[in-house]
């Protein structure tokens, strides 16, 4: 099967775009072309891929990254089986694609609800642009196939649509103890991502002699935050790191942070950060959002704190810094949980098997 992959959005190596999703379909023995902004991020394509280098959309820099996007699309995607894509900005120009292959959307968002995290959008006009933002899904679904990575994007379609979560590679050893004396968060920065909490919570901690390790890019205005108080010493920000680099950073933790805030688009997700923290045997520290409190719940492998409050998240953090025996409780129960539900080589084959046989 040739597939085309197409984002214009996320970075080249997004986890679930490369180290997942094209991974699964490399390991299967299929044919794959990936249109994506490697050279707007620095990024090396891997060489069994066939590249297409096209501009990186962001803020309100999009016009031309969708424009070269669908020339792109119109070259490559008609000699493909079938067309993965993972932006709702490409819907836009998917009509103006001609010769165009079975066509997958992978919903990895509310998209409609994530309008008001956007920072480059002033909140009003994230109001006003929802009810258009859903209608253009209700229309996608009538022309596209679609995979949702959430059981709880099924109430906004109509049809009953495979969902393939947003799991991780879980370690089949044992991970490190979470000895380390530092705290880390995984993920994009931004504020509606808890980012001020982290750059506060850092301040609480180092007194204690407990580093704040942040992983991930960061929207602008966040960033010039992250950089001053990386060079004062607060805390250390690494900034964007592929997966596999990143995840090798957070190795041995005390704990792992998901302070987001309390934002329509999160309520129904589960925090793929959250997972990847138990998959590599490390506490969870989090908000209570729906998801995150069912996992604390029901697999006891952290700690839950309130939304927009700094001190009591590092009051749980010194707890576990001091009970060797608790913190190493949650390491244990969160990798058993992780390998049981959220391994991703177990969705891998459903993922792949859905697009085989649309491509037919």
């Amino acid at each position: 099967m040739r597939v085309c992959v197409c984002t214009v959005v996320h970075h080249p190596e997004d986890a679930r775009i490369l180290h997942r999703q094209i991974r699964a379909l490399l390991d299967a023995g299929h044919d794959v072309t990936y249109i994506a902004p490697f050279t707007a991020v620095g990024a090396e394509p891997w060489p069994e891929l066939h590249a297409v280098d096209v501009p990186r959309a962001g803020g309100r820099r999009r016009v031309k990254a969708l424009r070269l996007a669908r020339r792109a699309l119109a070259r490559h995607a008609r000699d493909a089986d079938v067309l993965l894509v993972h932006d709702p900005e490409l819907l836009l120009v998917l009509p103006f694609v001609r010769r165009r292959p079975p066509t997958v959307w992978d919903v990895h968002e509310d998209t409609a609800a994530a309008l008001t995290a956007k920072p480059w959008l002033p909140r009003p006009l994230s109001a006003l642009l929802r009810p258009f933002v859903r209608r253009a899904e209700r229309a996608a679904e009538k022309r596209l196939h679609l995979l949702l990575a959430e059981e709880g994007y099924r109430p906004r379609f109509a049809g009953g649509h495979p969902v393939v979560p947003n799991t991780t590679y879980v370690p089949l050893t044992s991970p490190p103890p979470p000895n380390a004396p530092k705290v880390v968060y995984l993920g994009h920065l931004s504020a509606a991502r808890g980012a001020d909490d982290l750059i506060a919570l850092a301040d609480l901690l180092r007194p204690h002699g407990i580093t704040t390790e942040l992983i991930g890019s960061a929207d602008p205005k966040i960033a010039a935050r992250l950089r001053d108080a990386n060079r004062a010493g607060h805390l250390r920000w690494h900034g964007y790191r592929p997966n596999d680099t990143a995840l090798a950073l957070i190795q041995g933790a005390l704990a792992g942070l998901s302070l987001l805030h309390d934002e329509p688009n999160y309520r129904h997700s589960i925090p793929t950060k959250i997972i990847e923290y138990m998959a590599h045997g490390i506490p969870v520290i989090t908000t209570p959002l729906p998801a995150a409190r069912t996992i604390i719940d029901r697999d006891a492998c952290g700690i839950m704190v309130p939304f927009h409050d700094p001190p009591t998240a590092a009051a749980a953090i010194l707890h576990l810094n001091n009970s060797p025996e608790t913190r190493h409780t949650y390491a244990t129960n969160g990798h058993r949980a992780a390998r049981l539900h959220y391994h991703w080589p177990n969705q891998a084959k459903h993922f792949v098997s859905h697009l085989e046989n649309w491509s037919r």
